[in-house]
């Protein structure tokens, strides 16, 4: 390898690093809603607001595109990619499902420590009022089930499966109320606290499953958002 290419790869390999933390910080964004569906991108305006080249924003373009969080559209730029509703309620079943069992898990497994733990969290939900701070408190609490029940590397592979649904719950967040999410939150603790597996299932589908009852108000607010829009009442319907 001649010198001109060993320079060259050695600023590719020290461009690595700010690829994927700039993949891991747009990636953050698009999923929280700050850059929302439809936003079109520009390599050079993001390359002069993180101060880098436009290299690794190009590899970050690259990867997040592999995500289907962004569409390069010949001639016209990229953008980021709208919610696919279909996926949302495919993503919500599968969570469903495993979550069910993972506080049946939960329940037959806990310790006092474990119960003080959960109620602790619920007690710094309570205290919040930033939509986005209580979505990322509330991603801290399935976590914690997660690995009481000794799978949080099922939890660690469900946040991919999960990501259409993780954006329409960013959306979702500004219109459920605080207090429901609470109190279920609280029936899941109090019945994995009482070794009841079968309340604690029940009290996690019953979670799990407000999403279906928000999300019409959410396209109601921003339909330009979302795509299968045509299928989602039949679909919800049968869900429900």
């Amino acid at each position: 390898m001649d010198r001109a290419s060993t320079q060259t790869h050695s600023a590719t390999r020290a461009q690595a690093p700010f690829a994927a933390q700039l993949h891991a910080r747009l990636r953050q964004r698009i999923v929280q809603g700050e850059l929302p569906p439809g936003a079109r991108l520009s390599e050079q305006e993001i390359a002069d607001g993180y101060a880098m080249s436009r290299q690794p924003v190009r590899e970050a373009f690259i990867r997040l595109a592999g995500e289907g969080l962004l569409e390069v559209r010949p001639q016209r730029g990229t953008f980021v990619t709208r919610i696919d509703l279909e996926w949302v309620l495919c993503t919500r079943f599968i969570r469903e499902s495993v979550e069910a069992d993972i506080v049946r898990l939960a329940a037959s497994q806990a310790r006092r420590q474990d119960h003080q733990t959960l109620f602790e969290q619920i007690a710094a939900q309570e205290t919040q009022a930033d939509p986005t701070t209580l979505v990322q408190l509330d991603e801290e609490f399935h976590a914690t089930l997660a690995r009481i029940a000794g799978k949080a590397l099922v939890w660690s592979h469900l946040q991919q499966v999960k990501m259409p649904l993780d954006r329409a719950r960013h959306l979702l967040s500004a219109i459920t109320p605080k207090d429901i999410m609470l109190a279920q939150h609280r029936s899941v603790a109090e019945a994995i606290a009482a070794g009841d597996p079968d309340a604690a299932e029940a009290a996690m589908r019953l979670h799990l499953r407000r999403v279906l009852l928000d999300l019409p108000g959410v396209l109601r607010l921003s339909p330009d958002y979302f795509t299968s829009t045509d299928s989602f009442a039949a679909t919800l319907a049968a869900q429900a």
